[in-house]
């Protein structure tokens, strides 16, 4: 009932820069969070930035100063300015919302989008 589709990876040089997108749909009352994870060939999944609607946002040491996080509460889009890429920043990148929705009662839902991929490589 709630969706997730990212968008914006592609194959960018050492040094470049990328937007991703990642846009909500359905059933939502409202947004508590949408936040960036990204899963490298054969590593786990990590945090990258999260933008909760209260709170601070914060980024993983790794892309302090580089990455930045913002949101569009009326489209119910969030974006990751990724700039300065590196070779390590290679991965699948997973955009993560939590939402309340309202289909008849109110429930909190945690929902992941399908992926994008980001190479950074010259």
């Amino acid at each position: 009932q709630v969706q997730l589709v990212e968008s914006g990876g592609a194959l960018v040089q050492p040094g470049g820069s990328l937007r991703l997108s990642c846009a909500a749909s359905g059933s939502i009352l409202s947004i508590q969070t949408m936040d960036w994870y990204r899963q490298a060939p054969g590593k786990e999944r990590e945090l990258v930035a999260v933008s909760p609607t209260i709170g601070s946002i914060r980024y993983a040491d790794s892309v302090k100063g580089r990455f930045a996080i913002s949101r569009d509460n009326a489209l119910q889009t969030a974006y990751l300015q990724m700039n300065s890429l590196k070779p390590e920043d290679t991965a699948v990148y997973y955009c993560y919302a939590g939402v309340l929705t309202n289909t008849g009662s109110i429930r909190y839902l945690e929902v992941w989008g399908q992926g994008t991929l980001v190479t950074v490589s010259s």
